[in-house]
Protein backbone atom coordinates (compact mmCIF):
# COMPACT_ATOMS: atom_id res chain seq x y z
CA UNK A 1 0.00 0.00 0.00
CA UNK A 2 1.10 3.54 -0.72
CA UNK A 3 2.70 4.85 2.52
CA UNK A 4 0.91 8.14 1.81
CA UNK A 5 -2.47 6.76 2.82
CA UNK A 6 -5.34 8.52 4.55
CA UNK A 7 -8.26 6.65 6.06
CA UNK A 8 -11.74 8.08 6.53
CA UNK A 9 -13.88 6.20 9.03
CA UNK A 10 -17.64 5.89 9.09
CA UNK A 11 -19.51 7.93 11.68
CA UNK A 12 -21.28 5.76 14.23
CA UNK A 13 -21.86 7.98 17.26
CA UNK A 14 -25.54 8.39 16.42
CA UNK A 15 -27.88 7.86 13.44
CA UNK A 16 -28.09 11.60 12.78
CA UNK A 17 -24.40 11.99 11.97
CA UNK A 18 -24.29 11.92 8.17
CA UNK A 19 -21.40 14.33 7.65
CA UNK A 20 -18.03 13.43 6.14
CA UNK A 21 -14.65 15.12 6.75
CA UNK A 22 -13.84 14.87 3.03
CA UNK A 23 -16.30 14.97 0.15
CA UNK A 24 -15.79 12.84 -3.01
CA UNK A 25 -14.54 15.62 -5.30
CA UNK A 26 -11.89 16.65 -2.77
CA UNK A 27 -10.84 13.02 -2.40
CA UNK A 28 -10.24 12.97 -6.15
CA UNK A 29 -8.04 16.07 -5.87
CA UNK A 30 -5.96 14.49 -3.13
CA UNK A 31 -5.49 11.30 -5.10
CA UNK A 32 -4.67 12.89 -8.45
CA UNK A 33 -2.81 16.02 -7.41
CA UNK A 34 -0.98 14.78 -4.33
CA UNK A 35 -0.45 11.09 -5.09
CA UNK A 36 -2.29 9.95 -1.98
CA UNK A 37 -4.29 6.82 -1.37
CA UNK A 38 -7.62 7.33 0.37
CA UNK A 39 -9.44 4.45 2.04
CA UNK A 40 -13.07 5.04 3.00
CA UNK A 41 -15.06 2.88 5.38
CA UNK A 42 -18.45 2.12 3.83
CA UNK A 43 -21.43 3.78 5.49
CA UNK A 44 -25.16 3.38 5.05
CA UNK A 45 -25.99 6.84 6.41
CA UNK A 46 -23.26 9.15 5.07
CA UNK A 47 -24.65 11.92 2.89
CA UNK A 48 -22.38 10.78 0.03
CA UNK A 49 -22.71 7.18 -1.14
CA UNK A 50 -19.87 4.66 -1.13
CA UNK A 51 -20.09 4.54 -4.91
CA UNK A 52 -19.45 8.26 -5.20
CA UNK A 53 -16.15 7.85 -3.36
CA UNK A 54 -15.23 4.78 -5.38
CA UNK A 55 -15.86 6.66 -8.65
CA UNK A 56 -13.39 9.32 -7.54
CA UNK A 57 -10.65 6.75 -6.89
CA UNK A 58 -11.03 5.92 -3.20
CA UNK A 59 -10.74 2.36 -1.96
CA UNK A 60 -13.65 1.04 0.09
CA UNK A 61 -12.77 -1.11 3.08
CA UNK A 62 -14.12 -1.89 6.52
CA UNK A 63 -10.50 -2.14 7.71
CA UNK A 64 -8.30 0.95 8.01
CA UNK A 65 -5.35 -0.97 9.45
CA UNK A 66 -3.04 0.05 6.63
CA UNK A 67 -3.71 3.78 7.13
CA UNK A 68 -1.45 5.67 9.50
CA UNK A 69 -3.71 8.74 9.60
CA UNK A 70 -7.46 8.38 10.13
CA UNK A 71 -9.94 11.24 9.73
CA UNK A 72 -13.38 11.43 11.31
CA UNK A 73 -15.90 14.02 12.47
CA UNK A 74 -17.08 12.80 15.88
CA UNK A 75 -15.53 10.76 18.69
CA UNK A 76 -14.32 7.22 18.07
CA UNK A 77 -15.72 4.37 20.17
CA UNK A 78 -13.17 3.17 22.73
CA UNK A 79 -13.15 -0.38 21.43
CA UNK A 80 -12.27 0.69 17.88
CA UNK A 81 -9.14 2.68 18.73
CA UNK A 82 -6.05 1.08 17.16
CA UNK A 83 -2.55 1.20 18.58
CA UNK A 84 -0.18 3.84 17.25
CA UNK A 85 -2.65 5.51 14.91
CA UNK A 86 -2.93 9.22 14.19
CA UNK A 87 -6.52 10.33 14.68
CA UNK A 88 -8.01 13.67 13.74
CA UNK A 89 -11.55 14.55 14.83
CA UNK A 90 -13.56 16.74 17.21
CA UNK A 91 -12.59 15.00 20.46
CA UNK A 92 -14.56 17.13 22.96
CA UNK A 93 -11.96 16.46 25.63
CA UNK A 94 -10.16 19.75 26.28
CA UNK A 95 -12.58 20.80 29.05
CA UNK A 96 -12.27 17.43 30.74
CA UNK A 97 -15.65 16.24 29.49
CA UNK A 98 -16.48 13.21 31.63
CA UNK A 99 -18.13 11.16 28.89
CA UNK A 100 -14.97 11.25 26.75
CA UNK A 101 -12.36 10.56 29.42
CA UNK A 102 -12.35 6.79 28.75
CA UNK A 103 -11.67 7.49 25.07
CA UNK A 104 -8.86 9.90 25.96
CA UNK A 105 -7.31 7.35 28.31
CA UNK A 106 -7.49 4.65 25.65
CA UNK A 107 -5.80 6.89 23.09
CA UNK A 108 -3.00 7.53 25.57
CA UNK A 109 -2.60 3.87 26.49
CA UNK A 110 -2.44 2.87 22.83
CA UNK A 111 0.29 5.40 22.04
CA UNK A 112 -1.93 7.30 19.62
CA UNK A 113 -1.60 10.81 18.28
CA UNK A 114 -4.73 12.93 18.68
CA UNK A 115 -5.29 16.04 16.56
CA UNK A 116 -8.39 18.04 17.49
CA UNK A 117 -9.99 20.10 14.71
CA UNK A 118 -11.23 22.57 17.31
CA UNK A 119 -7.64 23.63 18.08
CA UNK A 120 -6.43 24.07 14.49
CA UNK A 121 -5.82 27.82 14.51
CA UNK A 122 -3.75 30.44 12.75
CA UNK A 123 -0.98 32.38 14.47
CA UNK A 124 -3.53 34.77 15.97
CA UNK A 125 -5.58 31.97 17.49
CA UNK A 126 -8.42 32.10 14.98
CA UNK A 127 -10.03 28.74 14.32
CA UNK A 128 -9.65 27.39 10.79
CA UNK A 129 -11.97 24.37 10.89
CA UNK A 130 -15.47 24.83 12.23
CA UNK A 131 -19.19 24.33 11.66
CA UNK A 132 -20.38 27.52 13.35
CA UNK A 133 -22.24 28.96 10.38
CA UNK A 134 -23.98 25.67 9.67
CA UNK A 135 -24.97 25.31 13.35
CA UNK A 136 -26.61 28.72 13.16
CA UNK A 137 -28.42 27.93 9.94
CA UNK A 138 -29.81 24.60 11.14
CA UNK A 139 -30.57 26.07 14.56
CA UNK A 140 -32.64 28.87 13.08
CA UNK A 141 -34.77 26.45 11.05
CA UNK A 142 -35.22 24.18 14.08
CA UNK A 143 -36.23 27.12 16.26
CA UNK A 144 -38.78 28.52 13.80
CA UNK A 145 -40.19 25.02 13.23
CA UNK A 146 -40.58 24.58 16.98
CA UNK A 147 -42.14 28.05 17.27
CA UNK A 148 -44.80 27.07 14.76
CA UNK A 149 -45.68 23.96 16.73
CA UNK A 150 -45.62 25.79 20.04
CA UNK A 151 -48.04 28.42 18.76
CA UNK A 152 -50.28 25.78 17.18
CA UNK A 153 -50.69 24.19 20.62
CA UNK A 154 -51.76 27.61 21.89
CA UNK A 155 -54.37 27.84 19.15
CA UNK A 156 -52.52 30.60 17.29
CA UNK A 157 -52.23 29.85 13.55
CA UNK A 158 -49.04 31.05 11.87
CA UNK A 159 -47.13 30.27 8.66
CA UNK A 160 -44.28 29.03 10.87
CA UNK A 161 -46.23 25.76 11.11
CA UNK A 162 -45.21 25.13 7.49
CA UNK A 163 -41.57 24.75 8.51
CA UNK A 164 -40.25 21.23 9.03
CA UNK A 165 -37.07 20.34 10.88
CA UNK A 166 -33.98 20.88 8.73
CA UNK A 167 -33.03 17.20 8.45
CA UNK A 168 -36.32 16.58 6.61
CA UNK A 169 -35.18 18.77 3.70
CA UNK A 170 -32.85 17.59 0.97
CA UNK A 171 -30.59 20.60 1.26
CA UNK A 172 -30.24 24.07 2.70
CA UNK A 173 -31.63 25.38 -0.59
CA UNK A 174 -34.96 23.78 0.28
CA UNK A 175 -34.83 25.30 3.76
CA UNK A 176 -34.35 28.74 2.24
CA UNK A 177 -37.27 28.20 -0.13
CA UNK A 178 -39.71 27.34 2.65
CA UNK A 179 -38.57 30.38 4.65
CA UNK A 180 -39.19 32.59 1.63
CA UNK A 181 -42.68 31.10 1.36
CA UNK A 182 -43.29 31.81 5.06
CA UNK A 183 -42.01 35.32 4.51
CA UNK A 184 -44.46 35.83 1.66
CA UNK A 185 -47.32 34.62 3.88
CA UNK A 186 -46.32 37.07 6.61
CA UNK A 187 -46.02 39.94 4.16
CA UNK A 188 -49.31 39.25 2.38
CA UNK A 189 -51.54 38.04 5.21
CA UNK A 190 -49.86 39.30 8.35
CA UNK A 191 -49.36 37.61 11.70
CA UNK A 192 -52.02 37.04 14.33
CA UNK A 193 -52.40 40.28 16.28
CA UNK A 194 -51.59 38.47 19.52
CA UNK A 195 -48.02 38.06 18.27
CA UNK A 196 -47.42 41.59 17.02
CA UNK A 197 -44.71 42.72 17.25
CA UNK A 198 -42.83 39.43 16.96
CA UNK A 199 -39.25 40.10 18.07
CA UNK A 200 -36.38 37.64 17.72
CA UNK A 201 -33.32 38.39 19.81
CA UNK A 202 -29.85 37.14 18.88
CA UNK A 203 -27.30 36.81 21.66
CA UNK A 204 -23.94 37.09 19.97
CA UNK A 205 -22.66 38.18 16.59
CA UNK A 206 -20.16 35.48 15.59
CA UNK A 207 -20.44 32.76 12.96
CA UNK A 208 -23.32 30.89 14.58
CA UNK A 209 -25.32 34.07 15.04
CA UNK A 210 -24.54 35.18 11.50
CA UNK A 211 -25.70 31.82 10.13
CA UNK A 212 -28.95 32.09 12.07
CA UNK A 213 -29.50 35.70 11.01
CA UNK A 214 -28.87 34.84 7.37
CA UNK A 215 -31.93 32.59 7.35
CA UNK A 216 -34.05 34.80 9.61
CA UNK A 217 -33.41 37.66 7.20
CA UNK A 218 -35.26 35.77 4.48
CA UNK A 219 -38.41 36.84 6.32
CA UNK A 220 -39.70 40.43 5.93
CA UNK A 221 -37.96 42.05 8.86
CA UNK A 222 -36.77 45.22 10.52
CA UNK A 223 -33.77 45.58 12.80
CA UNK A 224 -34.04 47.33 16.16
CA UNK A 225 -31.19 48.44 18.40
CA UNK A 226 -31.25 46.90 21.90
CA UNK A 227 -31.53 50.31 23.53
CA UNK A 228 -34.61 51.13 21.44
CA UNK A 229 -36.71 48.09 22.37
CA UNK A 230 -38.68 49.75 25.16
CA UNK A 231 -39.50 52.89 23.19
CA UNK A 232 -40.35 50.76 20.14
CA UNK A 233 -43.01 48.90 22.11
CA UNK A 234 -44.34 52.09 23.64
CA UNK A 235 -44.65 53.75 20.22
CA UNK A 236 -47.23 51.25 19.00
CA UNK A 237 -45.77 51.60 15.52
CA UNK A 238 -45.73 47.87 14.81
CA UNK A 239 -46.58 45.89 11.72
CA UNK A 240 -48.17 42.45 11.42
CA UNK A 241 -46.59 42.15 7.97
CA UNK A 242 -43.05 41.84 9.25
CA UNK A 243 -40.98 40.46 12.09
CA UNK A 244 -38.31 42.26 14.08
CA UNK A 245 -34.81 41.34 15.13
CA UNK A 246 -32.36 42.68 17.67
CA UNK A 247 -28.70 41.66 17.99
CA UNK A 248 -27.10 41.83 21.42
CA UNK A 249 -23.40 42.39 21.96
CA UNK A 250 -21.57 42.14 25.27
CA UNK A 251 -22.02 45.83 25.95
CA UNK A 252 -25.80 45.37 25.91
CA UNK A 253 -25.87 42.32 28.16
CA UNK A 254 -23.62 43.23 31.10
CA UNK A 255 -22.61 46.24 33.14
CA UNK A 256 -19.80 46.88 35.63
CA UNK A 257 -20.69 46.01 39.21
CA UNK A 258 -18.73 48.98 40.51
CA UNK A 259 -20.77 52.15 40.75
CA UNK A 260 -19.91 54.56 37.94
CA UNK A 261 -17.97 51.90 36.04
CA UNK A 262 -17.76 51.99 32.25
CA UNK A 263 -18.04 48.87 30.10
CA UNK A 264 -14.78 47.82 28.48
CA UNK A 265 -14.79 44.73 26.25
CA UNK A 266 -11.23 43.64 26.97
CA UNK A 267 -11.66 44.20 30.69
CA UNK A 268 -14.85 42.14 30.59
CA UNK A 269 -13.07 39.16 29.06
CA UNK A 270 -10.09 39.52 31.39
CA UNK A 271 -12.13 40.12 34.54
CA UNK A 272 -15.72 38.90 33.99
CA UNK A 273 -16.28 38.74 37.75
CA UNK A 274 -16.38 42.55 37.72
CA UNK A 275 -19.60 42.52 35.65
CA UNK A 276 -23.20 41.47 36.11
CA UNK A 277 -25.92 40.58 33.65
CA UNK A 278 -28.55 43.14 32.69
CA UNK A 279 -30.03 40.94 29.97
CA UNK A 280 -33.26 40.14 31.86
CA UNK A 281 -34.45 43.70 31.14
CA UNK A 282 -34.93 42.65 27.49
CA UNK A 283 -36.81 39.40 28.09
CA UNK A 284 -40.33 40.90 28.22
CA UNK A 285 -39.98 42.15 24.65
CA UNK A 286 -38.96 38.94 22.89
CA UNK A 287 -40.96 36.09 21.41
CA UNK A 288 -37.88 34.16 20.26
CA UNK A 289 -34.38 34.16 21.73
CA UNK A 290 -31.41 32.70 19.87
CA UNK A 291 -28.45 31.91 22.11
CA UNK A 292 -25.33 31.91 19.94
CA UNK A 293 -22.60 33.28 22.17
CA UNK A 294 -19.53 31.74 23.78
CA UNK A 295 -19.91 31.19 27.51
CA UNK A 296 -18.07 29.46 30.33
CA UNK A 297 -18.45 29.47 34.10
CA UNK A 298 -16.35 32.60 34.56
CA UNK A 299 -19.08 34.73 33.01
CA UNK A 300 -22.45 35.80 34.43
CA UNK A 301 -25.57 33.93 33.32
CA UNK A 302 -27.56 36.09 30.94
CA UNK A 303 -30.87 34.28 31.40
CA UNK A 304 -31.05 33.00 34.99
CA UNK A 305 -34.03 31.02 36.21
CA UNK A 306 -35.09 33.71 38.66
CA UNK A 307 -35.48 36.22 35.82
CA UNK A 308 -37.85 33.90 33.99
CA UNK A 309 -39.70 33.15 37.21
CA UNK A 310 -40.33 36.87 37.60
CA UNK A 311 -41.42 37.07 33.97
CA UNK A 312 -43.95 34.25 34.35
CA UNK A 313 -45.28 35.51 37.70
CA UNK A 314 -46.97 38.50 36.12
CA UNK A 315 -50.69 38.85 35.47
CA UNK A 316 -50.32 38.44 31.71
CA UNK A 317 -48.67 35.56 29.87
CA UNK A 318 -45.23 36.67 28.66
CA UNK A 319 -44.34 37.02 25.01
CA UNK A 320 -41.33 34.68 25.19
CA UNK A 321 -42.20 31.32 23.61
CA UNK A 322 -38.94 29.66 22.71
CA UNK A 323 -35.17 29.73 23.21
CA UNK A 324 -33.06 28.32 20.40
CA UNK A 325 -29.91 27.44 22.34
CA UNK A 326 -27.47 26.96 19.49
CA UNK A 327 -24.52 27.18 21.87
CA UNK A 328 -26.11 24.36 23.89
CA UNK A 329 -24.37 25.03 27.19
CA UNK A 330 -26.24 22.89 29.70
CA UNK A 331 -27.00 25.00 32.77
CA UNK A 332 -24.93 27.80 31.27
CA UNK A 333 -25.68 31.20 29.79
CA UNK A 334 -29.35 30.23 29.52
CA UNK A 335 -29.82 28.46 32.84
CA UNK A 336 -33.00 26.65 31.82
CA UNK A 337 -31.11 24.57 29.25
CA UNK A 338 -31.26 21.53 31.48
CA UNK A 339 -30.25 18.95 28.88
CA UNK A 340 -29.38 18.52 25.25
CA UNK A 341 -32.07 17.47 22.78
CA UNK A 342 -32.02 15.47 19.56
CA UNK A 343 -33.67 15.83 16.15
CA UNK A 344 -36.08 13.08 17.23
CA UNK A 345 -37.07 15.04 20.37
CA UNK A 346 -35.92 18.58 19.61
CA UNK A 347 -37.74 20.56 22.30
CA UNK A 348 -38.66 20.50 25.96
CA UNK A 349 -40.67 23.06 27.94
CA UNK A 350 -39.21 24.48 31.15
CA UNK A 351 -41.67 25.81 33.70
CA UNK A 352 -39.80 28.50 35.68
CA UNK A 353 -42.44 28.55 38.42
CA UNK A 354 -42.09 24.88 39.36
CA UNK A 355 -38.63 24.44 37.77
CA UNK A 356 -39.78 21.29 36.01
CA UNK A 357 -39.16 20.00 32.51
CA UNK A 358 -41.74 18.55 30.15
CA UNK A 359 -40.88 16.91 26.83
CA UNK A 360 -42.47 18.34 23.71
CA UNK A 361 -44.02 21.71 22.86
CA UNK A 362 -46.89 21.90 25.36
CA UNK A 363 -47.19 23.33 28.84
CA UNK A 364 -46.54 26.54 30.76
CA UNK A 365 -43.08 28.00 30.41
CA UNK A 366 -40.44 28.42 27.73
CA UNK A 367 -39.75 25.88 25.00
CA UNK A 368 -36.04 25.12 24.67
CA UNK A 369 -34.39 23.77 21.52
CA UNK A 370 -30.92 22.52 22.50
CA UNK A 371 -29.77 20.08 19.83
CA UNK A 372 -26.03 19.64 20.30
CA UNK A 373 -25.23 18.43 16.78
CA UNK A 374 -27.07 20.92 14.60
CA UNK A 375 -24.68 20.94 11.58
CA UNK A 376 -25.44 17.23 11.07
CA UNK A 377 -28.97 18.24 10.09
CA UNK A 378 -27.65 19.91 6.94
CA UNK A 379 -24.96 17.32 6.13
CA UNK A 380 -24.47 18.24 2.47
CA UNK A 381 -23.53 21.86 3.05
CA UNK A 382 -21.69 21.13 6.30
CA UNK A 383 -19.51 18.46 4.71
CA UNK A 384 -18.70 20.54 1.64
CA UNK A 385 -17.72 23.56 3.71
CA UNK A 386 -15.60 21.60 6.18
CA UNK A 387 -13.90 19.48 3.53
CA UNK A 388 -12.95 22.59 1.60
CA UNK A 389 -11.00 23.82 4.61
CA UNK A 390 -9.57 20.47 5.71
CA UNK A 391 -8.23 19.30 2.35
CA UNK A 392 -5.41 21.89 2.44
CA UNK A 393 -3.92 20.15 5.49
CA UNK A 394 -4.35 16.53 4.38
CA UNK A 395 -1.18 16.21 2.24
CA UNK A 396 0.97 17.42 5.15
CA UNK A 397 -0.77 14.96 7.48
CA UNK A 398 -0.07 12.12 5.08
CA UNK A 399 3.60 13.08 4.62
CA UNK A 400 4.44 13.83 8.24
CA UNK A 401 7.06 11.69 9.95
CA UNK A 402 5.35 10.64 13.17
CA UNK A 403 8.44 8.72 14.27
CA UNK A 404 10.30 12.03 14.65
CA UNK A 405 9.84 14.42 17.56
CA UNK A 406 6.84 16.71 17.17
CA UNK A 407 8.78 19.89 16.24
CA UNK A 408 10.61 17.98 13.48
CA UNK A 409 7.79 15.78 12.20
CA UNK A 410 6.85 18.10 9.33
CA UNK A 411 3.39 19.11 10.46
CA UNK A 412 2.54 22.74 9.70
CA UNK A 413 2.28 24.99 12.77
CA UNK A 414 -1.50 25.19 12.49
CA UNK A 415 -1.71 21.42 12.95
CA UNK A 416 1.06 21.21 15.55
CA UNK A 417 -0.91 23.58 17.76
CA UNK A 418 -3.82 21.13 17.62
CA UNK A 419 -1.89 18.02 18.70
CA UNK A 420 -3.24 17.00 22.10
CA UNK A 421 -1.49 13.63 22.33
CA UNK A 422 1.68 12.77 20.45
CA UNK A 423 2.52 9.08 20.48
CA UNK A 424 0.55 8.72 23.69
CA UNK A 425 2.04 11.71 25.53
CA UNK A 426 0.26 14.98 26.20
CA UNK A 427 1.94 17.89 24.45
CA UNK A 428 3.01 20.88 26.58
CA UNK A 429 -0.03 22.98 25.71
CA UNK A 430 -2.33 20.20 26.86
CA UNK A 431 -0.35 18.78 29.79
CA UNK A 432 -3.15 19.91 32.14
CA UNK A 433 -5.30 17.15 30.62
CA UNK A 434 -3.24 14.44 32.30
CA UNK A 435 -5.49 14.78 35.33
CA UNK A 436 -8.44 13.69 33.18
CA UNK A 437 -7.00 10.19 32.64
CA UNK A 438 -5.69 9.40 36.12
Amino acid sequence: MNPLCIGMRREDKNPWERRAPLIPTHVRELIRQHDLDVVVQPSEIRIFSDQEYAREGAALSDELTGCKVILAIKEIPVGLIESGKVYSFFSHTIKGQLHNRPMLKRLQEQGCTLIDYEKICDHEGRRLLFFGTQAGQAGMVETLSALGRRLSHEGIPTPFSLIEQPYRYGSLVECREILRRVGWEIHEKGLDRRLVPLVCGFKGYGRSSQGAQELFDLLPHEAIAPGDLSSFFQSGNHSAARVYKVVFKEEHMVEPIASGGVFDLQDYYRHPQRYRSVFPRYLPFMTVLINAIYWDERFPRFVPIHALRDLFSGKEAPRLRIVGDISCDVGGSVEITRRVTTPMDPVFVFDPITETVRDGHKGRGVAVMAIDNLPAEIPLESSAYFSGALKAFVPALARADFDAELPECGLPPEIQRAVILYRGEFTPSFSYMQEFVI
